[in-house]
């Protein structure tokens, strides 16, 4: 048979659209081309296909070779189609059998010799070859980030001959079996180990119960990093479709290992970065921090360090929970639901108003407000617990026996989140208007009360909003119904605190 198909799959942001590779043979002279709105690295695959079927000691045909990359007007990038590029050439010229070719998919990029190198963001493939009910063919390095997806059949190769053996009946590959090795999560800092600061502490199992964003003020040395550090192991742990997520994001944006999958991330760009760094971008938009922080933690420390413009990007992902980037050719959608831990100082020196600093602070009212000017309102707006952290006594080597663990918090997290998923199935973060009236209800005298505190604060009624939501979630940890004053009054003082 002169033609043959066979199934692969593209990668589009953190998605993995199906592609079918076309391998025509005709008479006329030698030739070989390549279509289907290959990139550059695509278009090369011509020269290591070629040299792998020959080293591989098979016959390249020398006849006139089209091969089709469908869909027509899908970008195609990087060296993920070799193997099966090589593999329809082999089908259509007779060389393989063109029989089952259908219940497979092919990743890989081939070497010169015909070995089979990893390639990056198999396993979003693997999650879509998984619904396709196809078996995967992959290159060993990535076997067992593919059986990440359950279910999933997976055949392991190593070397072009190893396929072309299994398909021509010559040497059956068993389907690969998954060691598990990914699957060993570190253990996560303990919150003991950050001596007093209970008020943080507080504001900190407030965030993780809720899915609340946190900013932490006060001068350096207070722990501010060390609390931030210490959100991940609070919050609870990942199911399985949120952990395909990220593994899938990490998978794409490689070359991080999976080694402690399934945790949750804890990403922490430091102020020089860039808004694409943050947000993706890129010729081939590629996944940002705020993408590799979807289920878990971003932390921007020294936030008003960070280029204004680069913190105004955040404005739509927290609201939102994913960024859209578009291309002249194309629009990339990657998930973006974090929480935002962010930190700073009083001031550009840190000490104002710190009993410690004997004084130190030179800094002016104007260099002042230029300093905190960085930060805009409806940034603000979006973070839902403002908290001063102050310089404690220092208790060198002081016991951590009496210090509340991370485990206790944990649990207190778990028990708040099941209250929320039970009654409206998220966390209060998330909650829209439609269920923040239904879920959030005061009195009438309570929202009276409200509504003058939020006057006499300036607060706007986005911040009301949360004020709400967080009193919400300090009820829960409670274990009461409905929302009293004292919750209400808690939740503002997060807002009064900054």
């Amino acid at each position: 048979m002169s033609l043959a198909l066979v199934h692969t799959r593209a990668q589009v942001g953190v998605e993995a659209p199906p592609v079918l590779v076309e391998a025509h043979l005709a008479n006329g002279l030698p030739a070989l081309t390549l279509v289907g709105l290959p990139e550059t690295a695509v278009r090369e695959a011509k020269d290591r296909v070629r040299s792998a079927i020959l080293n591989a000691g098979f016959e390249f045909p020398s006849r006139r070779i089209t091969l089709n990359l469908a869909p027509a007007d899908l970008p195609k990038d990087g060296g993920r189609f070799d193997l099966a590029l090589a593999i329809g050439i082999l089908a259509a010229s007779g060389q393989l059998p063109t029989p089952g070719l259908d219940g497979y998919e092919c990743l890989g990029e081939l070497a010169l010799s015909g070995a089979v190198r990893a390639v990056r963001g198999v396993l979003p493939a693997a999650l879509a070859a998984r619904a396709a009910g196809r078996i995967l063919v992959v290159p060993r390095a990535n076997a067992e980030e593919a059986c990440l997806a359950s279910g999933l059949r997976v055949l392991a190769v190593d070397h072009l001959l190893e396929f072309a053996g299994h398909l021509s009946g010559q040497a059956v590959l068993a389907l690969y079996q998954p060691s598990g090795l990914l699957r060993t999560p570190l253990p996560y800092p303990d919150l003991a180990e950050v001596q007093g600061q209970q008020a943080a502490k507080r504001a900190l199992v407030v965030a993780a119960a809720g899915a609340h964003n946190l900013l932490l003020a006060g001068p350096p040395g207070t722990g501010k990093t060390l609390l931030a550090s210490r959100l991940p192991g609070l919050l609870p742990p990942l199911d399985e479709e949120e952990a395909l997520q990220v593994a899938a994001i990490h998978s794409v944006a490689g070359p991080e290992p999976l080694e402690h999958w399934p945790q949750r991330p804890f990403r922490q760009p430091h102020h020089s970065a860039s808004g694409p760094a943050l947000v993706g971008g890129g010729s081939r938009p590629g996944p940002g921090e705020i993408t590799l922080a979807h289920r878990g933690v971003l932390f921007l420390d020294e936030l008003p360090e960070f280029d204004r413009k680069v913190l105004e990007v955040l404005r739509e992902p927290l609201e939102s929970g994913e960024i859209v980037i578009a291309r002249a050719r194309e629009r990339v959608r990657f998930p973006a639901r974090f929480q935002l831990v962010a930190a700073m100082n009083p001031c550009p020196c840190g000490y104002l108003g710190d009993p410690s600093g004997r004084g130190r602070c030179r800094c002016s009212p104007e260099q002042i407000q230029r300093y905190r000017g960085k930060l805009s309102g409806p940034l603000l707006d979006r973070i839902d617990l403002h908290l001063t952290v102050a310089r404690e006594h220092l208790r060198l080597g002081a016991s951590a026996a009496s210090e509340l663990t991370t485990a206790e918090a944990a649990r207190q997290v778990a028990d708040a989140r099941t209250i929320q998923l039970a009654r409206q199935g998220r966390p209060n973060a998330l909650l829209g208007l439609d269920q923040l009236h239904q879920v959030c209800a005061l009195s009438e005298a309570d929202q009276r009360w409200l509504e003058g505190a939020g006057e006499r604060l300036n607060l706007s009624l986005r911040a009301l909003h949360r004020v709400v939501k967080v009193a919400r979630t300090l009820a829960d940890l409670a274990g009461q119904a409905e929302i009293q004053r004292p919750q209400l009054a808690e939740a503002l003082q997060y807002r009064a605190s900054h």
